[in-house]
């Protein structure tokens, strides 16, 4: 929080609060800047020192009152600004939009407000009746030839937030130059009567489960191995939505691919905003996924699977011999999802030499070396989904893509989606379970054979949270300090590259030679070792912290040494997050 503000901002502040008191707001908002600016002035700072803009993931704040807050006001705003954009874009076209939400409190009323702007601007809207899927909305919007599209969610964060994802004309969220152009149309509208609406209601169409139907479909068009889930089609899975969108479809996926013993958490099916069983939805943490983990060690359940509110992102636990239940990171579930997507393909001859699969910049080294050994390209791109989506794009029409994923539990196959898929890759990990089954191994046996036969390749990350205006300058001066002073060792290993994706350029600390990256620009900074260790800082560029990812690894020279040589390289994380001073 601001511990002093200047008297530029504190006047900047109140003039700004000052003008929803005047402007034509309803009581209940003013109610409430009333009460910040008589109470409150550290909160009324953060509701109203900037306003919210586009990062990785669209607009994301708490919700509440003020410029710098989710609410209808700046979900109107950015609607605005976005209808505007579209139709300088697309003059003369039938301009349509698809619009979805997920289970948060007030993404309803949100999503409802993004459809009447939209359709008083005479664009046609396609409104899902309900909350479904994140990436329901990607495929409405390339399905029914939309020009863009809005979801309304905050993915896994609290329950406090919200969130805005704006998406372009092939069904992923929105890159360079239309998230900057976009955000200079959202800045002309400085006055609340500048956005329409109540206009042209019959501009809206309501999509329902009829709807659904068509993209699980397209989910089922991805099965690679039938005749392994019609052998073991009662195999015991228990699934969480935790609270979110997943429970309407990723049972029913499942159910279409043939599974036929699935548990859904039923304290965790109840759709709430206020995500009653959990701290946080975020199923990267052990602690939302102890219900799952608990049904499952009473009905002996063989897989574990999650998804998070929007179900964009999955979690999966497995089973070890002794009968306990190891949840899978981020990196481990896309190295085994692209894993069996390509033994899936090669096995089904699909493979020709002109497919690839796409991983970001912070996800797991290993996933390129399993794609050499099928033949197959791997590309990297930067953190963020968008940027999986634009890989896809580049290559389309002369390459293949097979699937793709980041280690922030999110992972999309095929095509037809451009965004993470929480659905499908529920439906892929069930698929892949019994696949492994027919051949005699469970999941974590598979595992554990992929990392003897290219590598023990371990990660692990921390997110340092620094909230507010101060956090915000606090976390540049590290990102800045780092630049100026980079470590030259890291664990004594010398430090022997350094890339910067904001300078664009590789630096090799010997030499002080530089030569380019070809890459999108972004604050990230990597280190890299003699030994192999990978150290990645990057600001988050959707929540209020940095971020640091750690690769390490080592040969893996049986199964039997599974157990030793990851406390080694768990230890070895340890000691990198000391020398960092993290812990």
């Amino acid at each position: 929080m601001i511990s002093i503000m200047s008297q530029d901002l504190e006047k900047q502040v109140r003039m700004k609060a000052q003008k929803w008191l005047d402007g034509n707001y309803d009581e209940e908002t003013k109610k409430e800047v009333r009460s910040m600016l008589e109470n409150d002035p550290k909160e009324l700072t953060e509701a109203f020192y900037k306003d919210l803009e586009f990062g990785t993931g669209g607009l994301r704040g708490i919700m509440g009152a003020g410029t710098n807050r989710m609410n209808i006001y700046t979900v109107g705003a950015a609607t605005q600004g976005l209808a505007n954009y579209l139709k300088k874009n697309f003059a003369g076209q039938e301009i349509k939009v698809a619009v979805g939400h997920d289970s948060r409190n007030n993404s309803r009323k949100f999503a409802e407000r993004v459809a009447d702007i939209f359709a008083s601007n005479g664009i046609k809207v396609f409104l899902f009746d309900s909350l479904r899927p994140t990436p329901e909305l990607s495929f409405a919007i390339r399905e029914l030839g939309c020009q863009s599209g809005v979801v309304i969610t905050a993915s896994h964060n609290p329950k406090e937030y919200n969130g805005y994802k704006a998406y372009w004309t092939d069904g992923s969220q929105v890159t360079a130059p239309h998230d900057k152009n976009i955000i200079a149309e959202v800045e002309k509208i400085t006055e609340v009567d500048q956005v329409r609406s109540g206009e042209h209601p019959e501009n809206i169409v309501l999509l329902d489960e009829s709807f659904d139907e068509r993209y699980l479909e397209k989910i089922h068009s991805l099965a690679l191995a039938p005749e392994a889930v019609k052998q073991f089609h009662d195999m015991k899975i228990v699934y969480t939505p935790l609270h979110g969108a997943g429970v309407r479809l990723v049972p029913a996926s499942l159910k279409k691919f043939g599974f036929t013993n699935v548990t859904v958490v039923p304290e965790q099916s109840v759709l709430d905003g206020s995500f009653p069983t959990v701290v946080s939805p975020n199923p990267e943490e052990r602690s939302a996924m102890k219900m799952a983990l608990d049904l499952a060690k009473r009905i002996d359940a063989e897989l574990v699977l999650a998804t998070d509110p929007d179900s964009d992102r999955i979690a999966i636990g497995i089973r070890d011999h002794d009968g306990s239940y190891v949840l899978l990171n981020g990196n481990q579930t896309c190295v085994l999802l692209s894993s069996y997507m390509l033994a899936g393909w090669k096995e089904r001859g699909k493979i020709t030499g002109k497919e690839f699969i796409v991983k970001t910049i912070v996800t797991s080294e290993m996933i390129p070396l399993i794609a050499e050994s099928y033949g197959v390209k791997c590309y990297e791109c930067l953190t963020g989904f968008k940027y999986i989506a634009k890989v896809i794009r580049e290559k389309e029409g002369k390459e293949v893509y097979i699937g793709g994923g980041e280690e922030s539990f999110g992972f999309l196959a095929g095509d037809f989606v451009r965004d993470k898929d929480g659905v499908s890759a529920c439906s892929l990990a069930a698929e892949a379970a019994a696949w492994a089954k027919s051949k005699g191994l469970t999941l974590y046996d598979w595992l554990k054979q992929l990392y003897v036969e290219y590598g023990f390749y371990k990660e692990g990350l921390v997110s340092v949270v620094r909230k507010g205006k101060e956090g915000q300058e606090e976390i540049q001066r590290m990102m800045a300090d780092y630049r100026s002073n980079p470590p030259r060792t890291i664990l004594g290993s010398p430090v022997v590259k350094i890339n910067d994706f904001q300078s664009l350029e590789t630096i090799d600390p010997a030499s002080g030679r530089r030569s380019p990256i070809v890459q999108d620009r972004s604050n990230v900074l990597q280190f890299y070792t003699e030994d192999g260790t990978k150290v990645s800082v990057r600001p988050s560029g959707t929540e209020p912290k940095i971020k640091y990812y750690f690769g390490v690894k080592a040969p893996l020279a049986d199964v039997a040494d599974f157990d030793r040589v990851e406390k080694q390289l768990d230890e070895k994380i340890e000691r990198i997050k000391q020398e960092l001073k993290l812990v």
